[in-house]
Parts: structure tokens; C-alpha cells; sequence
């Protein structure tokens, strides 16, 4: 999580990202490792003992985990990126390479935060926008107190 307060572009700008431990060429790399692993075992045991069912076990294992990989590299760069400017609360999430864009009158907009760090929301005139979905909970309360309180700057900088 990364937040700015009074920037050029922005009053208050935060950003949130997925914790990628590997990059795309490194998930490559590890799935490459662990396939030549598992199909030379896997042939090993077809050549050597005639255990022939052993080899459609372990390609169906290298489907699943390839399919894993390929859900964590599309998701890979997924964000959560808040900016509030003047009236105007903007609230950007891709996820999986699609995105929504949010807009809400920051004079109207409420922070909603569970005690526990559980969960975190915006709201504004019955609608409510879950945030916070790639943090955990100590960062939610974090960035809740942050926003409870450029709300405030903002109301009283106006009025």
C-alpha cells in the first residue's frame, strides 16, 4: 500500500497491490522446473517398472498447476488505487485486466471500517464499494483512519 497526501495530482492518492513473490519469468521458470521434475519421475516409472497409469496422473497434475500459475499471472497485476481530489472521490480496481472506475462526492462519502480490520468500504448515497481486498486487516485499518481523516481535512478546508 502505498498513500500520498496533497500531491500535484491529487490530494490524497493511495494505491494497493497483490504481493507477487514471483515475477512472470520466475513463475515460468518454477512451473519449467517442477514439469521436468514430475514427467521425468513420471517416465521413469512408464520405462523402467511398465507403470503406465503413472504418467496421465501426472499430466493431469501439470494441468492443474499450469492452470494455477496462469490465474495468479493474470491476477498478478491486479490494483485497488483511491485518489480524492476537490469533490470528487475516484476509486480504480482492475482485476484480471478489467477495469472499473468509481466516482464519489466526497462530502457525501462515508468510511466504513469493521473494529477488526475485517473489512473496509466506502459508501455514498445507498451504494457501498468494498476496498481493500489486497491488504490485510491491519493495513484496512490503516488506510480507513487515513481516509476518515483527508475526509475531514477536505470538509473542513471547504466549509
Amino acid at each position: 500500500m502505498k498513500c500520498v497526501t496533497a500531491g500535484e495530482a491529487a490530494r490524497f492518492a493511495c494505491t494497493a497491490r497483490r504481493n507477487n513473490s514471483l515475477s512472470s519469468s520466475g513463475r515460468l521458470l518454477v512451473f519449467g522446473f517442477v514439469f521436468a521434475v514430475c514427467m521425468g519421475i513420471a517416465l521413469a516409472f512408464t520405462v523402467l517398472l511398465g507403470a503406465w497409469m503413472i504418467l496421465p496422473f501426472a499430466g493431469a497434475e501439470m494441468l492443474v498447476l499450469y492452470l494455477a500459475f496462469h490465474h495468479v499471472g493474470r491476477h498478478a497485476a491486479d490494483y485497488e488505487r483511491i485518489a480524492m481530489e476537490g469533490d470528487s472521490l475516484a476509486i480504480e480496481v482492475r482485476d484480471g485486466g478489467h477495469v472499473r472506475r468509481f466516482s464519489l462526492n466526497r462530502q457525501w462519502a462515508q468510511v466504513v471500517c469493521a473494529g477488526d480490520g475485517s473489512r473496509l468500504a466506502l459508501r455514498s448515497h445507498g451504494r457501498e464499494l468494498e476496498i481493500g481486498i489486497h491488504m490485510n486487516g491491519e493495513q484496512r485499518l490503516a488506510l480507513g483512519s487515513a481516509l476518515k481523516r483527508e475526509l475531514k481535512r477536505e470538509l473542513r478546508s471547504i466549509g
